[in-house]
């Protein structure tokens, strides 16, 4: 164990001593917080204790913990019934819901396949698109993160950690992500990275190692989650684009942590004004229900029924706080929000900046925003011990933030999270980082 289990107080230490024994030791923890209660964007530990929440169930509760349009919607839906297998049968919550995604979905003639967790999202992303394609070769990216079972965990790539020990499932090839922060290929001047990188798969991957009709499809986050939160590098989205289309491979937009509103629009990739031909959703969707899938052109949807399914893919509980949750973002005009909320925290953050040497770069769109520290912003030697002291100690003061990469913190409140409820955390933050680097730098 990492942290100190004595803040969590003498009851939360002992849940904490019988989750040790019960459950898996697989599952990381980043301190000893023990929930009694959240609403909106706070949180209550079992010693009554209140937390500003900037990490919202890792960007799930895009509109807050219990959000009450959302818990009304539930608690009708529950009244009703909460499960009849969507793979045989028929309901109305479903069909509204995909009814819904295909309003908001980034390119147009869509369908919808549900599932319950973004890892599911894209295995059914990769069995459709070898279905479609007839070809079982796919691309992925250095620091990319798809999930865990063994389709996604293929293309998973952000830590070795999560592949140690598991055989891979799919033939995929991986390339450096186009991160201009820290480029791994060597660059032309006044050359975008994003160009770079294209350049690379297209003249040297598909030169020696790998036939581009070989390619099912080529699997991106448009910005990158765990790996760091790393905005891709100018031309890369568009020029990945034109290569799908070149080939005829599919250009799968994983938004299980960017999307559902989080970066100011429905979905990342319309930042870069690019249509993929599948968005692979989750997390941000349900509130916390679960449910992911993906949202497909239909002309690739050429499976038959049996093809794919799901027992519990749709849920008309999860299906129903899903429609709520997106039509809380649309009626309280949270897009806007989102942005304007990120964009003030990202301001106070390069104020921050110019008098603590240890933050070496800010990115991020809307409220997807992350923060990498350094030793040394020449060198940007990874700073990783003062960006976990960080955590830790902006727990203990209050502040729930959570890591992503190997060096940086991502901040990920609720698109709604009220203004003195920034500015608090935001102090918090900025006390702990003074006294992080006082210790470590």
């Amino acid at each position: 164990m990492k942290f100190d289990l004595d803040v969590a107080g003498a009851v939360g230490r002992k849940i904490i001593e019988r989750d040790q024994v019960a459950l898996s030791p697989s599952y990381t923890r980043e301190y000893a917080l023990v929930v009694d209660r959240a609403q909106g964007s706070e949180v209550w530990d079992m010693n009554g204790r209140r937390y500003i929440d900037f990490m919202a169930g890792v960007a799930v509760l895009n509109v807050g913990h219990r959000h009450p349009a959302v818990v009304e919607a539930v608690n009708e839906q529950i009244n009703r019934f909460w499960h009849i297998c969507l793979s045989d049968f028929y309901y109305p919550q479903a069909v509204e819901l995909a009814e819904k995604l295909q309003g908001i979905a980034p390119m147009p003639d869509t369908q919808i396949y549900f599932g319950n967790t973004g890892t599911e999202a894209v295995e059914a992303a990769i069995k459709l698109a070898m279905y479609k394609t007839g070809r079982k070769q796919f691309l992925g990216f250095h620091g990319s993160f798809h999930g865990r079972t063994l389709g996604s965990l293929s293309f998973t790539a952000s830590k070795y950690v999560q592949r140690a020990g598991y055989q891979p499932g799919l033939q995929v090839t991986h390339i450096p992500y186009p991160n201009a922060y820290r480029p791994v290929l060597a660059g032309v001047n006044g050359k975008s990275y994003g160009d770079v990188v294209i350049d690379y798969l297209e003249n040297e991957i598909f030169r020696t190692l790998l036939s581009p009709q070989d390619v099912a499809g080529i699997l991106f986050e448009p910005i990158q989650g765990e790996g760091g939160y790393v905005i891709p590098a100018p031309n890369f989205v568009p020029r990945l684009r034109e290569l799908c289309d070149r080939y005829g491979i599919m250009l799968i937009a994983d938004e299980i942590q960017s999307g559902a509103g989080r970066t100011g629009r429905w979905w990342a990739v319309e930042h870069e004004n690019v249509e993929p031909d599948m968005v692979c959703f989750a997390k941000g969707v349900g509130s916390g229900m679960p449910i992911g899938g993906i949202i497909a052109r239909k002309e690739s949807m050429v499976w038959g029924p049996g093809s794919h399914g799901s027992t519990f893919g749709g849920n008309p509980v999860a299906a129903t706080s899903a429609l709520a949750t997106l039509n809380v973002i649309e009626e309280e005009n949270l897009l806007a929000r989102a942005k304007d909320t990120g964009d003030a925290i990202k301001d106070a953050l390069v104020e921050m900046q110019g008098r603590h040497a240890s933050i070496g770069d800010i990115r991020g769109l809307g409220l997807m925003i992350g923060i990498e520290f350094v030793k040394d912003r020449q060198t940007k030697e990874r700073a990783v011990e003062l960006r976990n002291e960080i955590i830790q100690e902006a727990f203990s003061r209050g502040l729930l933030l959570i890591p992503c990469g190997s060096n940086s913190i991502r901040m990920t409140p609720p698109m709604n999270i009220p203004e003195n409820l920034v500015e608090e955390g935001l102090q918090i933050f900025a006390d702990v980082l003074a006294d992080a680097e006082s210790k470590h730098l």
